[in-house]
């Protein structure tokens, strides 16, 4: 009698699970990246990270794509390991340049063709956004977060940037931020214009969903809703009007080969799933 040995999670095939909604939201910020354009990673958060990637690996081969401040070359590593903070060494091993921060802040002339990705603690209807902390006190803060760090300058001096946080709740998505680091659109259409403050928003993604800007109110706006979520979730846990459209699609999910950049070269850790 032979004996079969049940097969291990490290040898299951990672490409059999359905897409996770991180995995959806990375390919969102990826599908809205050009060839050629100066891509920031930033703090190396995860789904900023691996949409950053996936685009550069995807569709992307001359993207300026800057990581843990370096302008990193990736395109022919089998796998991209991760690393854990803006300083980290490790990332050095990819870099074709390295930028002191303050050289970085002066060279505005890649940041035309710029992105940029923020997360946040708080973001109000217009896409204003908060990483200071929550309260009224600044002096005495019920919850301290890291701070604007670049994402104040990051976010003025780019042709656009996105929004992207890892919960959809009403702590988060407020009436009005307890303070901002990171201007939106200010309280509507012109605010931005007349503060002569190029780009501006575009995205906010989420766990739940995809939101944009509508054209004249500059609010935000429901775009689709990820795989298995409804409209009224969305709604439910938003902590203010939102418009939604009378159609709300789904958000597209990543294609086979995106999916298999994604988990075989960017995430092979799994942390997206």
């Amino acid at each position: 009698m032979t004996m079969q040995t049940p097969q291990s999670d490290a040898t299951t095939d990672i490409m059999s699970a359905p897409p996770s909604n991180r995995e959806v939201m990375a390919t969102v910020l990826s599908r809205d990246l050009e060839d050629g354009q100066w891509v920031e990673v930033g703090a190396n958060l995860p789904v900023p990270r691996a949409g950053v990637l996936l685009a550069h690996l995807h569709h992307g081969p001359n993207m300026t794509v800057m990581m843990a401040m370096t302008k990193a070359n990736v395109l022919n590593e089998p796998s991209i390991e991760e690393f854990e903070l803006i300083t980290d060494a490790r990332a050095t091993r990819w870099a074709e340049a390295y930028y002191i921060h303050n050289d970085l802040v002066e060279n505005m002339k890649f940041r035309k063709n710029g992105v940029f990705f923020a997360g946040a603690l708080q973001i109000d209807p217009w896409g204003n956004s908060n990483l200071i902390g929550i309260g009224s006190d600044f002096n005495r803060l019920k919850f301290r977060g890291p701070g604007a760090v670049g994402t104040t300058n990051a976010t003025v001096m780019n042709s656009r940037f996105h929004l992207v946080v890892n919960a959809h709740d009403k702590r988060i998505f407020v009436e009005k931020c307890d303070f901002v680091s990171s201007y939106g659109w200010g309280r509507g259409k012109g605010d931005r214009e007349a503060l002569k403050l190029p780009g501006g928003p575009r995205y906010c993604v989420t766990p739940l969903c995809v939101m944009d800007f509508e054209d004249e109110s500059r609010r935000l706006r429901l775009k689709s809703v990820h795989p298995g979520i409804t409209v009224e979730e969305v709604i439910a846990k938003t902590g203010f009007e939102l418009i939604v459209p009378a159609d709300v699609p789904e958000t597209p999910k990543p294609t086979q080969r995106e999916l298999e950049i994604l988990r075989k070269r960017i995430d092979v850790a799994g942390n997206l799933r």
